[in-house]
């Protein structure tokens, strides 16, 4: 086209050794002139055109679109783990909370707390400042969840109560997905017994005490799967397994059953490792007094059967002759040798050290000898008989 344009021009500049005026003016040469002038304003408009488009495409590549507002229509995000901030920026963008992903990252780089956004779901508004929408990930107010705080010691039955109040999933949701605890997610070697007696899996036990924020929209199964994780977070950070393997001589399940007795028995958390100890001697270690026993003449296993049972739980001193002396029921530790069936409640993560580390000691026999809940232990009966003296005079027992 240039070639063109030029030849265009040529033609039109006089020849060499003739006047101006006397050239013979050729037919059609105006339409040419016509042609090269068009052509030259063709040209330089598309540079022109060019030039803003490529500065158009400059200026979006520097300034990073970005709203200036404060939001409107609320929406909700999740932040799953591992998430990275190009990764939160393009879940914002696509629910129209930022206007590029790109002002997002530029906004976690510029802010060092950034690096502190925690997993979850958090309420966000749409057409935000992205500055603003990375403040609001670190707001935990911002964080969408049912929170629900479990207490050490609760047996299944109080637990999937509390549950469903906070939750509003029925209780029967829980119960049902509770009959498969391997599903759950509970290994299954842990309901491996040292004494070889058969093992009815039970969840019972594996309900980690904490408090949750648990996602919007867990089923049950969901909601009790997130608790077992917890309780195999724990384990595996006290190393529970491996110690009890190796310093007691006996399986996990045993020592998580010997931590929820613990649990059920110590009124304060200094006497768990204690009663541990009781019961670790008093099944495994024969005494000159009592024989090799393997009784542990706990009431609370009792009542734990009452309860599988649709009952409610008894004080000590209203649990009757013939409830003591009933060796049909598998939960009567009165009469029936050995640890119960399995867990009665969910122990903490003290109970769970102090049955994988019991205190050193001789102990026997223990009463509560006071209403702060401190216990007494004994080595003989005689030394028991005068504690359980105190707990009468305390009003106790």
């Amino acid at each position: 086209m240039l070639d063109d344009l030029e030849a265009a021009f040529d033609e039109e500049q006089p020849q060499k050794g003739r006047p101006l005026h006397r050239r013979k003016k050729r037919r059609g040469g105006g339409g040419k002139s016509v042609i090269a002038l068009v052509m030259v304003l063709l040209i330089f408009g598309g540079l022109a055109g060019a030039g803003y488009y490529g500065f158009d495409r400059a200026r979006n590549y520097l300034t990073t679109p970005d709203y200036d507002g404060p939001g409107g229509e609320e929406t909700m995000i999740e932040v799953k783990n591992g998430d990275s901030a190009t990764s939160i920026g393009n879940g914002l963008y696509k629910l129209d909370v930022v206007k590029s992903a790109k002002a997002f990252i530029n906004a976690a780089n510029e802010n060092a707390d950034s690096k502190n956004i925690q997993t979850g779901f958090y309420k966000v508004k749409k057409q935000m400042k992205a500055s603003d929408a990375l403040l609001a990930l670190l707001n935990l107010e911002n964080r969408v969840s049912t929170k629900v705080t479990i207490n050490e010691g609760l047996t299944t039955f109080q637990i999937f109560d509390e549950l469903s109040k906070a939750t509003e999933i029925p209780v029967d949701d829980f119960k049902e997905a509770a009959k498969d605890p391997v599903a759950l997610g509970v290994p299954d070697f842990w309901f491996t017994r040292s004494d070889g007696k058969t093992t009815e899996k039970s969840i019972e036990g594996f309900l980690f005490p904490e408090t949750y924020n648990f996602d919007p929209g867990l089923n049950a199964k969901e909601t009790l799967q997130v608790m077992v994780r917890h309780f195999l977070d724990v384990t595996t950070e006290i190393d529970f397994v491996k110690k009890v393997e190796a310093d007691r001589g006996i399986t996990p399940y045993d020592a998580l059953m010997v931590a929820s007795l613990s649990q059920a028995e110590a009124g304060i958390a200094t006497d768990l490792p204690k009663v541990s100890r009781v019961i670790y001697n008093t099944l495994f270690v024969p005494n000159a007094e009592i024989g090799f026993c393997e009784c542990l003449r706990l009431d609370v296993t009792i009542n734990y059967g009452h309860q599988l049972e649709g009952r409610d739980a008894k004080e000590s001193k209203n649990i009757t002759a013939a409830e003591l002396a009933d060796a049909s029921n598998p939960w009567n530790s009165h009469k029936n040798k050995g640890l119960p069936p399995s867990a009665i409640n969910n122990p903490g993560k003290q109970a769970l050290e102090g049955a994988m580390s019991p205190a050193d000691g001789k102990w026997y026999f223990f009463v509560a000898i006071d209403k702060d809940g401190n216990s007494a232990f004994a080595e003989t009966y005689s030394e028991q008989q005068k504690n359980e003296q105190k707990a009468r005079e305390a009003g106790v027992l």
